[in-house]
């Protein structure tokens, strides 16, 4: 059977000490108040309408544009936040995208060199949350095949989903645990994605 290579299984987490640096400028409200929302329809659209803006902000650097995280799973409750992850060359010379997207109101929030070069801005009203990689970066592909699992197996989708609600309660004082508490039923259900492997149908061979 077909398996993953080491670089799609073996998911990053940073360092306490990464983690502490990553912040660029003022952390962004939202961060601080986990609402978890049933799932809306619309969030689809809101996707929609924001790649049209970011295609035409960052035009040719697009490599790849994807709707990732809960609010890309029908029937997921989810933070009304769109995740998306965009592709472009290299994200390391940030004056070729950043002022670019400071243009149309975005914020840099995160940079994490150290996690396959990560930056992340928010949206104006921080309802979106864009996850910038470099090309080939493994992350993304994880995003995809997570996202595409929980689409077709909806046994994980509701575990998951009675995790978030349940963290979301337990961290409601402490709310910046809310997606370290995560990680243990995420790597759960990627332990079944990846033991499934390729041949289940999983995504990442395009991510276009």
């Amino acid at each position: 059977m077909a398996q993953y290579p080491k670089e799609i299984t073996e998911r990053f987490h940073g360092t306490p000490e990464q983690n502490a640096i990553a912040l660029v400028g003022e952390r962004p409200a939202r961060w601080d108040h986990i609402v978890i929302e049933d799932h809306d329809p619309s969030w689809a659209d809101r996707f929609a309408a924001v790649s049209s803006l970011l295609g035409a902000t960052l035009g040719g650097l697009i490599i790849a544009i994807e709707h990732v995280g809960s609010t890309s799973v029908p029937g997921l409750p989810a933070k009304p936040i769109i995740d998306i992850d965009l592709s472009i060359e290299d994200t390391a010379d940030e004056s070729r995208y950043v002022p670019a997207l400071e243009s149309v109101g975005y914020r840099l929030v995160l940079r994490e060199p150290w996690w396959y070069g990560h930056r992340m801005l928010v949206s104006p009203a921080e309802d979106v949350h864009l996850h910038m990689w470099p090309k080939d970066a493994p992350e993304p592909i994880r995003h995809l095949l997570f996202r595409d699992w929980l689409r077709s197996h909806p046994q994980d989708r509701d575990l998951y989903a009675a995790t978030k609600r349940r963290l979301a309660r337990d961290t409601v004082d402490q709310p910046g645990d809310y997606s370290l508490a995560k990680n243990d039923v995420i790597d759960e259900i990627y332990a079944r994605i990846f033991a499934a492997g390729p041949a289940a149908g999983g995504a990442g061979e395009d991510r276009g």
